[in-house]
């Protein structure tokens, strides 16, 4: 074990008896003793839950376990960087930087790929953050105080006085309710979001140039190749934005969504010059202000009349400053990000002009970058929604046109395509501005309607894509250009119709993703794509613009298994590529990843690292959703880790892929084909026994987690009893409540053991291959977290909720009978157990054993009574229970640091 670990590992400790003690101390002052002794790590006796009381105890110890673990790793990340250098730390800039000057690459070639690269975090509203928006404030509270306490500045009387802050912060989450007593609204899930995009990014983002600068000269690099050139770095957004199954997302929404996102981006820009204005109070008694300063200063006098006026006489004899508080004075009537740019160019150049470049690096060049990232919209809003959907609304278009529509939906794609193509040549709307066609057709026109009127008033830029999410034919992409020309989204211009916002795929199932290339080479050759390909490159300054295509994890896993959705993502991504390339077009690739294994998460750095060479073209989005915003960006220091995982990966794989000779493994290939169908098999074998679905319902807290206010969206896409609509997110939050996290790794044991049996040597090759090919040790590393966080003697207490006593015994024995064969294989592939390979996750899972088992037991408890109280039609009695159902549900996502 390393020094740094053991570092880890104590430091975790130590910082655990601590709080723990701090806690206990609160919960006695406040009455609860019973409680404070059956806690963990600091009680006196056993941990047990007999109450709602015990419960809000542990998930607050849960809660202070998982931010003391997240120190510690920050901490031990500063250790490395203090020992070993900036060079060291795997991900970040400055090992990715020496391997790209060992592999060859030039310093100039390195500078210029970077400033090529632009990386798109977008946040989502999925329903995976269980804990309230006061909670989360209180633990970043708790965070600051826990980094506080480690200064050694500090006297006796002052840490005491720490001591005390964190016991006050305690209190009040102990006394702030536990999960979400309502349904959040997408106002509150807005809100939440803004507080990332207005409070946490903006101040990332110089901690982020200044780590890129050290690197590179710890790599040993000229900082003048280097100069200003950073990765482009956006923010994308889909609250307010994302409609699919969501029927609260209303154009009225969309529209207040992009104008609180634009209010709050002024906002940020605000704050940023204020304290730049306070930066410059220089006199031109020292040094006389510049002539270009000075003709500026007059045309915003001029502008500003009186105003300017007034902010002259507050600051005499202090140009830079006037120039400065007149911006802020002009700052929302400027038409542009690039005229506030063009203002913050003049002030840099007349601080140059006197020889103040430190001052233009230092105060002026972090609101530069803050603008070019966040101009005035924040982040860019997505409109998503169901392909299904869209039919429905131009079925109910071409009705009311009098054109032949009826049963659009169900059309094969020869005839739904002689429709759109013919409709497409033309400039004519199919209904008359104003009128109400049908449900579907008005409220998406009413969202797309928003859209365009912001374009109209402000320009594209705060205007992200329009996603069709489940894309089974190009017909699905084509009907969106349609519905765009109702709105003046899509216009007519001499090269045919031009759709201002690029129309993107989402390929989910492990069919759609099957299907994808030909969809995408189909859709490319479709003649409004071409010329809106081309509208979009003109405006960008390029000679290209890059084909956005999402990719779905989630409900590939769902339909097959993490072995073969992983295997169908990654190519999908290299046919694609292929496709693309032989056109001379490149992709933007847009990962819809999840918070766990089963929904597409995963380390950062091995996710990129993964990727089919070629694919990454310098353009990627990523979606951050619901918990994992929380986990990633709650405070400055974990975000510029996760932020500056997501910019040097991105910027490195890059660049390997462009200069790099691509790996040549055609056997490797072919085996995983092998594997991904037989663990698929196995997978939908499952799915498919009598009585699963029986199993899933009794099994695990589904029914609890349908009826908890942890997001605005349903559960379930049109509200049917199925597999098929139930969301992705559910699926996995449920399995993983039950300890079964069954979609992370069902499947992989029986194709591992067959393969064995079958070809010793395929097998040894595969087991070679584990642990050098970056996309077989990426997923067999994500799979072995979820077996790993898998407890089969918990499983057997939720099985035994199961009323069915064959299905109980039939389902559980081959979810036993395969986890047992899955640690088995994995086990044999790395030589030793998961102890010794992986330590510090092993620590973790133990740490939190005793307590999570007292959950498990409690939670089964109150299910089982909550549910026979509703079978008995005591709808009082259920209701009185709930809230215990809801508190454990909260409890167990708490201790497994994880919901869907």
């Amino acid at each position: 074990m390393s020094n740094i670990l053991e570092f880890a590992l104590d430091k975790i400790d130590a910082d655990l008896l601590f709080l723990m003690a701090r806690l206990r101390e609160m919960l006695e002052d406040t009455g609860e003793k019973d409680a404070a002794r059956r806690l963990p790590f600091v009680g006196d006796e056993p941990v047990c839950v007999r109450d709602s009381t015990d419960v809000a105890a542990l998930t607050l110890a849960f809660q202070l376990l998982n931010l003391i673990e997240e120190n510690a790793s920050a901490q031990a990340r500063r250790q490395r960087e203090e020992r070993q250098g900036l060079l060291r730390e795997p991900g970040l800039w400055g090992q990715n930087l020496r391997q790209l000057v060992e592999l060859g690459l030039t310093p100039r070639a390195i500078a210029d790929g970077i400033a090529k690269v632009c990386v798109e975090p977008v946040l989502t509203a999925h329903p995976t953050e269980a804990k309230p928006a006061d909670v989360l404030g209180q633990q970043r509270q708790l965070y600051l105080l826990l980094v506080r306490r480690e200064n050694k500045m500090w006297t006796p009387s002052e840490q005491e006085d720490i001591a005390d802050e964190i016991k006050a912060t305690l209190e009040r989450l102990w006394r702030t309710s536990k999960f979400l007593q309502k349904r959040p609204g997408i106002a509150d899930e807005r809100q939440n979001a803004l507080h990332y995009l207005r409070n946490v990014f903006p101040e990332v983002l110089p901690w982020l140039d200044t780590r890129l600068r050290h690197a590179w000269i710890e790599a040993g690099l000229d900082p003048q190749l280097l100069g200003d050139k950073t990765p482009e770095l956006r923010f994308g957004n889909w609250i307010g934005g994302d409609r699919d199954g969501h029927p609260l997302v209303t154009g009225e929404v969309t529209r207040e969504t992009l104008a609180e996102l634009r209010s709050a981006a002024l906002d940020v820009h605000r704050e940023k010059l204020t304290k730049l204005a306070r930066q410059l109070p220089l006199s031109d008694l020292l040094q006389p202000a510049p002539a270009s300063l000075r003709a500026a200063h007059e045309r915003m006098l001029e502008r500003l009349g009186d105003e300017a006026a007034r902010i002259d006489a507050r600051f005499p004899g202090e140009p830079w400053r006037q120039f400065v508080h007149a911006m802020i004075a002009w700052l929302h009537r400027y038409a542009s990000p690039r005229e506030l740019l063009a203002d913050l160019g003049v002030l840099a150049r007349s601080l140059e002009e006197i020889g103040a470049g430190r001052l233009v690096r230092s105060s002026v060049t972090p609101v530069v970058r803050a603008v070019k990232t966040f101009g005035f919209h924040l982040a860019a809003l997505d409109v998503r929604q169901n392909s299904r959907y869209h039919d429905r609304a131009l079925e109910q278009l071409l009705l009311a046109a009098g054109v032949e529509g009826a049963g659009f939906p169900d059309w094969d794609e020869k005839r739904r395509r002689g429709l759109l193509d013919a409709e497409l040549r033309s400039a004519r709307p199919l209904a008359p501005v104003g009128a109400s066609i049908g449900e579907e057709a008005d409220k998406t026109l009413a969202a797309l309607r928003a859209l365009a009127e912001v374009r109209d008033a402000h320009g594209m830029d705060g205007l992200g894509s329009l996603i069709v999410s489940m894309t089974r034919n190009v017909s699905d992409l084509l009907v969106v250009y349609l519905l765009a020309r109702e709105v003046g989204l899509a216009r007519m211009t001499p090269e045919g119709l031009v759709c201002d916002m690029q129309v993107v795929p989402l390929f989910e199932t492990l069919e759609d993703l099957e299907a994808a290339p030909g969809i995408i080479e189909g859709f490319i050759e479709h003649p409004v794509t071409r010329a809106s390909l081309a509208w979009r490159a003109r405006k960008l300054g390029r000679d290209l613009a890059p084909i956005e295509v999402m990719l779905g994890y989630s409900d590939s896993c769902k339909d097959g298994g993490i072995l073969a959705s992983q295997w169908a993502v990654r190519r999908a991504q290299e046919r694609i590529h292929a496709v693309l390339a032989a056109r001379q077009e490149s992709a933007c690739f847009f990962h819809g990843r999840g918070g766990t294994v089963s929904r597409g998460a995963g380390p950062t750095h091995r996710f990129l690292e993964a990727l089919p060479h070629g694919s990454l073209s310098g353009h990627v989005r990523v979606t951050e959703q619901g918990e994992t915003v929380t986990q990633k960006f709650a405070n400055r220091i974990t975000a510029t880790y996760n932020l500056e995982l997501l910019l040097a990966g991105v910027a490195a794989t890059t660049l390997r892929h462009r200069f790099a000779p691509p790996p040549r493994d055609e056997e490797l290939g072919l085996l995983l084909d092998r594997l991904a169908v037989t663990s698929r098999d196995a997978y939908r074998a499952l799915l498919a026994r009598d009585g699963f679905f029986g199993y899933f319902a009794e099994a695990t807290p589904i029914d609890a987690l349908e009826v908890a206010h942890i997001g605005s969206r349903p559960a379930r896409r049109t509200g049917k009893r199925s597999l098929e609509d139930l969301r992705a997110i559910p699926w996995v939050f449920s399995w993983n409540q039950s300890r079964h996290y069954l979609p992370g790794w069902y499947g992989l044991g029986i194709a591992l053991e067959e393969l064995a049996r079958q070809d010793p040597r395929a097998f040894s090759r595969d087991a070679a291959a584990a642990a050098t090919d970056p996309f077989l040790r990426y997923v067999m590393k994500n799979v072995e977290s979820a077996v790993a966080s898998t407890s089969l003697d918990i499983v057997a207490q939720y099985a035994n909720m199961v009323s069915d006593a064959h299905v109980r015994k039939t389902i559980f024995d081959l979810v036993a009978e395969e986890h047992r064969r899955t640690v088995t294989m994995i086990d044999t592939i790395y030589g030793e157990p998961l102890e010794k390979r992986r330590p510090r996750m092993w620590r973790t899972l133990q740490l939190r054993d005793e307590g999570l088992r007292a959950l498990h037991t409690f939670q089964i408890g109150v299910l089982r009574e909550w549910r026979a109280r509703k079978a008995a039609s005591d709808a009082a009695g259920a209701d009185a229970i709930l809230p215990s159902v809801l508190l454990s549900l909260n409890a167990v996502a708490n201790g497994l640091r994880t919901t869907g």
